[in-house]
C-alpha cells in the first residue's frame, strides 16, 4: 500500500479534507490513526487509552508492559519491595539524558512523580499511596507508600511511570512540546495539531533498535470512513474500526488485530435495596444474570469479536478464574422461577439510563428483560452526562462498558465503598475483608487472594457481565502490530515491518 500512485494518494488526500496532514507515509515511517485528538502533553494531565499514543513515543516509562502481560525493566532496570510492601525500591538507567541536555536520574523520577501526585489530571489515583521519597543515589530511589498499594508496579507502565523532563513540569511549553528521553521527538515544525502529529528518531536514545521506524505520524481521525478510506490509500498503516467494518477490511487485504481490553454488561450498583429493594436479593440478580443470550448477542451486535464471560476480569488477569466464565448460563425459565422464588412471580420493573452510546443495546436489554417477566422504564440521559449521572449515584442498575487495567486498579474503581463505579457505597465486610488481604498480600500469595475476590463477584451477582468484546485494529500487510493487554493503544515498540 506504500507504493500506492502517487497521484491516486493524491486525490485520496485531498478527498479527506482537513483530516490528514502532509508528512508522507514511507517504508521508514510508522503512520497511526486516532480516534481522538490529543489534548495536552501536560505530565500531569496525559491519559492512558486512545491518547496513550500521543505521549508514549517521547515520554519513557520506568516499567514496561509485554504482550503477554509480563512486566519488564525499561527506565528502571529493577524494582523491589521490602516485607510488607510499604517501600518500593527502584534502581536506575544509567547514562541517559533527556533531549534537553538534562540527565535522567532519581531527581526527575521524584519530581515526576511529585508532579503528578499534586496534579489536576485523571490519573492521579494511580500515585494516591505514595507518602515520601528516599533518594539513595543518583540511580536509586525508595518509593515509600502510606499502605500497600498492588497496583502501582503495573501503573509505573502507564501514566504513573511515564518520565518527562523536569525543566518542562509546569511550563506552558511542556504542555504544547513535550521533552522526554524516549526513542522520539516531537517535531514542531511538522507537525500540525488537530491533524497529524510528527515523531522523528532520538539519535540519543539507548534502545534504538526496538524501534525499527525513523518517523512516526498520529492523524487524529473522529470519522471511521475516513480512517478506513486513508488505510486503503496507504497514507496510514493502522485504523481502529468496528467489528462491521473488518470484512471491508479483510477484502482489501489487510491485517486484522484483536485485542479484548473492555468487559461490558449490567452493573447492580444497588446491592442493598436503597433505591429498588428488589436488588437486595441475591436471586433477583441471579435471575437477570441469566437473563441475557450473551453468545447471541456477541453474534450478531458484535460480529463475533470478543469473548463472552461471567466475570468481569480478563485471562491475562491474576484474577482470572476459567469456571467462572460460564457460572450463569442464559436459562430464561430459571431466571423466571429465581424472580418468583423472590416474590416478584407478577413481575419486576427496573429504571435504567437510555443512553445514546449504548442505543444498539437499549433494545436488546428491554427484550430480554421482558422475556423473563422484568419491565424497563428507561430515563433519558445527556451523552455528556452519563459518566458523571451513573457515578453520582443515580441509578442503582445500569448497562455499561468498563475498561480493565491491573488487577487492583480494577478494584480501587469498583470494589470499595469509596469507588468510583460503586456509586451508591454499599457496604460489604466479606468483600473487605477480602480486600485487605489481598492489599497485604505477597507476590506468591496475591493471585489466590484477587480469584478469591473474583469469585465473591460472581457468586454474589455484583454485576451481569455479558462479554469483553474485541477493540479491533486494521493494519496496512506492511506493518505488524502486538497489541497490549488492558491497552486500547499498542506502545510504539510492539510495531514492527512485516518481513
Amino acid at each position: 500500500m506504500k507504493r500506492l500512485h502517487a497521484l491516486a494518494a493524491a486525490a485520496m488526500l485531498a478527498s479527506m479534507g482537513p483530516a490528514f496532514a502532509e508528512v508522507a507515509n514511507d517504508a521508514q515511517t510508522l503512520a497511526l490513526s486516532n480516534r481522538l485528538d490529543n489534548t495536552t502533553f501536560a505530565r500531569d494531565k496525559i491519559e492512558i487509552g486512545n491518547r496513550l499514543a500521543y505521549w508514549t513515543p517521547v515520554f519513557e516509562t520506568l516499567l514496561t508492559i509485554m504482550p503477554d502481560g509480563s512486566i519488564k525493566p525499561n527506565l528502571a532496570t529493577e524494582w523491589s519491595y521490602n516485607d510488607d510492601n510499604t517501600v518500593l525500591t527502584l534502581k536506575l538507567r544509567e547514562g541517559v539524558k533527556f533531549t534537553d541536555g538534562t540527565p535522567f536520574d532519581a531527581e526527575a523520577v521524584k519530581a515526576n512523580l511529585e508532579f503528578l501526585k499534586n496534579g489536576t489530571g485523571q490519573n492521579v489515583w494511580m500515585v494516591k499511596s505514595i507518602a515520601s521519597y528516599e533518594i539513595v543515589s543518583p540511580s536509586e530511589i525508595k518509593v515509600v507508600l502510606s499502605e500497600p498499594d498492588p497496583a502501582l508496579v503495573r501503573n509505573l507502565t502507564l501514566v504513573a511511570g511515564a518520565i518527562a523532563s523536569p525543566a518542562s513540569l509546569g511550563t506552558e511549553d511542556g504542555a504544547k512540546v513535550p521533552v522526554g528521553t524516549g526513542p522520539y521527538v516531537y517535531n514542531v515544525e511538522q507537525s500540525v495539531v488537530g491533524r497529524q502529529y510528527v515523531y522523528t528518531r532520538n539519535p540519543d536514545y539507548w534502545n534504538s533498535d526496538a524501534f525499527p521506524f525513523e518517523v512516526m505520524t498520529i492523524a487524529p481521525m473522529t470519522d471511521l470512513s475516513a480512517r478506513i478510506n486513508a488505510l486503503k490509500a496507504g497514507q496510514i498503516d493502522v485504523a481502529p474500526v468496528e467489528a462491521q467494518s473488518v470484512a471491508e477490511g479483510e477484502a482489501s487485504g489487510m491485517r486484522v488485530t484483536r485485542n479484548p481490553v473492555n468487559w461490558q454488561g449490567v452493573f447492580f450498583a444497588d446491592r442493598e435495596g436503597k433505591m429498588n429493594p428488589a436488588i437486595a436479593d441475591l436471586r433477583v440478580r441471579q435471575a437477570l444474570n441469566m437473563a441475557f443470550d450473551t453468545e447471541s448477542i456477541l453474534k450478531y451486535v458484535e460480529q463475533g469479536y470478543g469473548v463472552v464471560s461471567d466475570q468481569i476480569f480478563p485471562e491475562t488477569s491474576t484474577a482470572y478464574v476459567a469456571e467462572l466464565d460460564d457460572y450463569y448460563p442464559y436459562d430464561p425459565e430459571k431466571a423466571k422461577a429465581l424472580l418468583a422464588e423472590a416474590g416478584h412471580a407478577d413481575g419486576l420493573t427496573l429504571k435504567l439510563p437510555e443512553a445514546t452510546a449504548f442505543a444498539a443495546y437499549n433494545p436488546i436489554i428491554e427484550q430480554q428483560l421482558k422475556d423473563v417477566g422484568v419491565a424497563v422504564e428507561w430515563v433519558k440521559v445527556a451523552p455528556d452526562a452519563l459518566i458523571s449521572d451513573i457515578t453520582a449515584g443515580k441509578f442503582g442498575v445500569f448497562f455499561f462498558r468498563l475498561g480493565n487495567q491491573s488487577d487492583w486498579g480494577d478494584l480501587l474503581k469498583l470494589a470499595f465503598p469509596s469507588s468510583a463505579w460503586n456509586p451508591l457505597r454499599p457496604e460489604d465486610a466479606k468483600m473487605a475483608a477480602l480486600l485487605e488481604t489481598a492489599k497485604r498480600a505477597s507476590a506468591k500469595d496475591q493471585p489466590a487472594a484477587f480469584q478469591a475476590i473474583n469469585r465473591y463477584m460472581v457468586e454474589n451477582a455484583w454485576y451481569a457481565p455479558w462479554y469483553r468484546p474485541d477493540a479491533i485494529n486494521l493494519t496496512s500487510q506492511e506493518v505488524i502490530e502486538q497489541p497490549i493487554p488492558g491497552n486500547v493503544v499498542t506502545f510504539p515498540q510492539f510495531y514492527r515491518p512485516a518481513e
